[in-house]
């Protein structure tokens, strides 16, 4: 058993030998020839870090491959410091204080394949800087103060992968030949000017040339980087869609952001459908094209953040296409809502499809009204102005050109039913007051006034007195010829519904779903109610006055939009009283209150002489107790001594009267009727 126990642990041990020797000895070396402060984990392998040294480490094994000394504090470099490492792949110098390259500096370490100068304070890059460096794949050189390079300083570096130079100062760029290379990265330079000359590298995969004060983009140069899958032109001073880039083909990875170009167009993204990654931030969108889905069907990740999106119908399909695609939204936070106020603020990602206000699709029929909620066109809208879609001709309108509620009809999708289904295209808030907004025959948008108010908008609203016939009268509601569901009356805060033909038509259905909502209002979520087939008439309450409605009826537990009947409906508009009105009730309340006070003062001298008349009845019978204190009307008699000084002042106590009531709400009530004499216990008490 013991022996089990021990060829157990030799198997496991066994692998973790060369770690627990690396965590034995000191500093985690493995040699003897480890330079000091240095660790050596592997034979191949020396990593310095935060030496406090301005030199180069000596003792450096000519074995070693990869060295690593950044932020040692480095200031210069010579070609001794790397005598005899002519095996070293790997060099790491990046955040020390280089200031300067001397020619040849790194001539003896002929299979260097990587070298990180970054973070330096690098100035020039000389002739011959780089000279004896054939193998060199990856130079890194970002991140310095560099501002200008030798036209000839990166000859020879012909089997060069990366070049990254962002982050300098640089203001021009000598021609790079280079057929192997394959990342480019110039970001934060100033290189306004860029054409094919600058870059002759027919093999480049990843070009990037943010923020380089771009005001256009070479058509030539994109053209001629046929291998092009990355291409960064963010924050530069585009003004509109760069032409060049409806030429390439094979893009993977593009970002636009921070540009002045303003609204994304469908043809700018016709050649766009490779695309897996898309940044679109900061371009003072305020929409997006329906039409985005199905131009990029790989795209991956998206970045549309800082972009003041004005959150209505046209925008619904975002949110549902991005779950649904199982799309990353970079900078979600940042991705919110600027327009309208109900949802300004509001992350747009996380919007559901009601939170955009849509719009109903109506289907006309002879004897019901079917809604359901669909997408309509998509319209850009901005702040300030809204632009409706045109209708068709007047004779494509099936209900004519004098019906109330013309709709300009659209294509019918595979899975809807022989019947037109037309949407409703004005836009919305555009009738005030209630106002009913429709289409005419040539596309205008015009708005049927409620009564009470008039102008172009339904803006103006007529103060006057309403006549007789207007107060009395209810507002009755209209719909369809035979409709299943109707309105009767309504008032100012109410609509009466009558759903007797809805419930008979239907007799398999246990229930009604009611959903209405305003259309006139700015809030148009829908509101939902339960009812049972037994309630052929329901009243809506606590509505908005002169408001229009629509309210649907479903069957209960049916998915919404099936067998769903709608109707319209309108509020009464608020009875607005004129001036001779509120003089006469001014006048009636200066009538009623001296009245009601003196009706007080009458009641209130009743009580008192009825509590006098007691006492003094209770006297009369001997029920009074005689010690005790006199009442006030008897101490007139002896006030007078009082005032002199013959009796002593009695100090004032505080005692809370008895009988006392405590009620439910922790306070006491004083009966109104009891013995102000003080307790005597020789004598039995009468209450």
């Amino acid at each position: 058993m013991e022996r089990g126990r021990v060829g157990t642990m030799k198997v496991f041990l066994t692998p973790l030998m060369p770690f627990l020797l690396f965590l034995i000895l000191p500093d985690g070396t493995l040699s003897s020839n480890c330079p000091e402060g240095c660790s050596c984990s592997t034979p191949e392998s020396i990593l310095c870090f935060q030496r406090r040294s301005s030199t180069i480490p000596r003792g450096v094994a000519s074995s070693t491959r990869s060295l690593y000394l950044f932020a040692n504090g480095i200031e210069g470099l010579t070609t001794e410091d790397f005598d005899g490492l002519e095996n070293l792949e790997m060099l790491d110098l990046s955040q020390n204080k280089l200031t300067e390259l001397t020619d040849r500096v790194f001539e003896p370490l002929t299979s260097l394949r990587n070298l990180d100068l970054s973070s330096n304070q690098i100035r020039y890059i000389s002739e011959e800087c780089f000279h004896g460096m054939e193998l060199l794949e990856r130079l890194y050189l970002y991140s310095n103060l560099i501002e200008t390079i030798h036209p000839a300083a990166f000859n020879g570096l012909d089997h060069l992968l990366e070049l990254k130079l962002q982050g300098n100062q640089l203001t021009s760029l000598p021609a790079l030949s280079m057929p192997r290379l394959l990342l480019l990265d110039l970001r934060f330079n100033v290189l306004p000017t860029l054409g094919p000359s600058d870059l002759q590298t027919p093999n480049l995969e990843s070009l990037k040339l943010g923020s380089v004060g771009l005001t256009s983009l070479n058509k030539e140069l994109i053209v001629s980087l046929k291998n092009l899958h990355e291409l960064d032109i963010s924050g530069n001073q585009l003004e509109s869609f760069p032409s060049a880039l409806k030429e390439t083909q094979g893009l993977i990875r593009l970002s636009l952001a921070g540009n002045p170009m303003g609204p994304l167009k469908v043809q700018d993204l016709q050649n766009f459908g490779e695309l897996q990654e898309l940044d679109i931030s900061s371009l003072s969108l305020q929409s997006l094209p329906e039409e985005f889905a199905q131009l990029l069907p790989y795209l991956k990740k998206l970045t549309v953040a800082e972009n003041p999106f004005n959150c209505l119908c046209n925008l619904a399909w975002f949110p549902r296409w991005v779950r649904g695609n199982i799309i990353t939204i970079e900078r979600t936070e940042e991705t919110r809502c600027h327009f309208p106020p109900i949802n300004a603020g509001k992350v747009l990602e996380r919007l559901e499809h009601r939170d955009f206000g849509c719009p109903t699709t109506t289907t006309v029929t002879t004897s019901t009204v079917k809604t359901t909620t669909t997408m309509p066109i998509p319209v850009t809208t901005s702040p300030s102005t809204t632009r409706a879609v045109p209708a068709p001709k007047a004779s494509d309108n099936p209900k004519g050109e004098d019906d109330d509620y013309p709709l300009a009809p659209v294509p019918a999708s595979p899975s809807s039913s022989s019947m037109d289904e037309v949407p409703h295209f004005c836009p919305p808030h555009t009738c005030l007051n209630g106002g009913t907004c429709r289409l005419d025959k040539h596309g205008q948008v015009e708005c049927t006034c409620p009564h009470g108010t008039s102008g172009f908008y339904c803006e103006n609203q007529n103060r006057h007195l309403p006549s007789p016939t207007e107060v009395d009268m209810p507002m009755v509601t209209v719909a369809v010829d035979a409709s299943d569901i109707s309105s009767h009356q309504a008032t100012a805060t109410s609509i009466l519904l009558d759903l007797h033909r809805y419930i008979e038509m239907r007799p398999y259905i246990r229930g009604i779903r009611l959903t209405y909502r305003n259309l006139s209002g700015p809030d148009r979520r829908p509101i939902q109610l339960s009812l049972p087939a037994s309630f052929p008439e329901y009243r809506l309450r606590g509505l908005k006055p002169n408001s229009t409605y629509t309210v649907c009826a479903s069957p209960l537990g049916a998915p919404t939009g099936i067998d769903s009947v709608c109707t319209e409906a309108h509020t009464a508009a608020e009875i607005i009283r004129g001036p001779d009105a509120q003089f006469d009730d001014q006048k009636l309340t200066t009538m009623l209150v001296p009245a009601v006070a003196i009706l007080l003062l009458l009641v209130l001298i009743a009580i008192a002489v009825g509590v006098v008349c007691y006492l003094r009845r209770k006297r009369a019978k001997g029920h009074l107790d005689l010690e005790c204190e006199p009442p006030q009307l008897e101490l007139d008699g002896v006030k007078a001594g009082l005032d002199n000084g013959a009796l002593p002042q009695k100090q004032p106590q505080l005692m809370m009267p008895e009988p006392v009531v405590q009620n439910g709400n922790l306070e006491y009530e004083v009966l109104l009727l009891q013995d102000h004499c003080s307790s005597n216990n020789n004598k039995p008490s009468y209450f």
